[in-house]
């Protein structure tokens, strides 16, 4: 499994106008644009082509996958933290007429996952998953259908050819949580899990509503979440960043192969020469993105947040519940107490 074991370390764990290139060079250069944010970037595949930015693109994500084995030159413009307003202002002047080929995953960002994730990660006496979770579903039910409208209208206006595949989030949990050092209940997972296809919903939604194809990963990533026998994703990772993000058999095995159907009309299985051919092409997606990084500075990364008991919030919360930091146990029993007591209030209020 992708993850740390050891406490200690886990503990101590716009702009566009600045872009001075054409995006006509670009979109010379390639049919397929992949856009979106880490799950389409590779965030989680440990691997990232040197292109001056903190992206996180790597040629084990799905996007390169699929262009490595149909042959189609790629605009690699996706990046880690990316909302709808980052996809609008700074990867959309890739897309022009010759473009044949668009893939996009966002949403997650705007309705702020990670920071859930943190939350929800935490101790039950220190944490409020159940109200963070509200927060988030408030956006994803009230504010994100309208910003994903606009959004697939400008793609269809500035690419009036292409073939535009929307490609949503796999749920992440199994009902256990078998990182040492987080406390994600049952209850959580439950509702995270929940969250994944509200979001879902929602973006299908907006997709169809543009003649967009939308692909579902929910069903293919069963048996592959944190803590199953064989992960496509990450659990609790170091370094951090890596954490709750598809690895790369979650790209390989799961996103490629849902993906390139629709995209490309074709099925794929990802061989070994499609590897090579990925990983071949590190160079040149390197340099093309390099163009572009004045404009994905002002994209900032959105990162899940490993529990810290150290801090002075954690003290004080472990004293009002009665915990003793000393004891792992201590902490584990109040957790598991506290977190039924939560489950109970959701329900009875739910």
């Amino acid at each position: 499994m992708a993850m740390t074991r050891t406490f200690g370390a886990l503990v101590a764990l716009g702009a566009t106008a600045a872009l001075t290139v054409s995006a006509a060079p670009a979109q010379a250069a390639s049919s397929y644009v992949a856009l979106g944010d880490s799950y389409s970037s590779g965030t989680g595949t440990r691997s990232y082509i040197n292109d001056g930015t903190s992206c996180q693109r790597s040629v084990y994500a799905y996007p390169s996958l699929i262009a490595a084995s149909k042959g189609l030159p790629l605009n690699f413009r996706a990046c880690s933290g990316a909302k709808v307003a980052d996809v609008t202002n700074t990867q959309l002047s890739a897309l022009g007429a010759g473009t044949t080929q668009v893939s996009i995953s966002v949403g997650g960002n705007d309705a702020g996952f990670a920071d859930v994730l943190t939350e929800c990660a935490q101790p039950g006496w220190m944490s409020d998953c159940n109200g963070a979770i509200d927060g988030a579903q408030n956006i994803v039910n009230n504010t994100l259908p309208s910003r994903l409208s606009t959004l697939y209208g400008s793609i269809r206006a500035k690419a009036p050819n292409a073939k535009v595949v929307v490609v949503g989030y796999p749920r992440i949990f199994m009902g256990e949580d078998c990182n040492a050092f987080t406390w994600f209940s049952p209850a959580e997972e439950t509702r995270l899990n929940q969250m994944a296809d509200l979001l879902n919903s929602k973006i299908s939604a907006q997709a169809s509503a543009r003649g967009f194809s939308f692909v579902n990963p929910t069903s293919r990533f069963v048996g592959h979440a944190v803590c199953d026998d064989v992960e496509w994703l990450n659990g609790l990772s170091n370094p951090i960043s890596e954490s709750y993000h598809p690895n790369v058999a979650g790209h390989r095995d799961g996103y490629a192969p849902l993906v390139s159907t629709p995209l490309t009309g074709s099925a794929l299985r990802v061989s070994a020469s499609t590897l090579r051919q990925a990983e071949r092409s590190a160079a040149r997606l390197a340099t093309q993105q390099r163009r572009y990084a004045g404009a994905d500075a002002s994209i900032s990364p959105e990162q899940f947040r490993a529990p810290d008991l150290t801090t002075p919030a954690a003290r004080a919360a472990a004293k009002r519940a009665g915990v003793d930091l000393s004891s792992r146990a201590s902490i584990d029993a109040a957790d598991r107490a506290w977190s039924q007591r939560q489950a109970t209030a959701y329900r009875a209020t739910h």
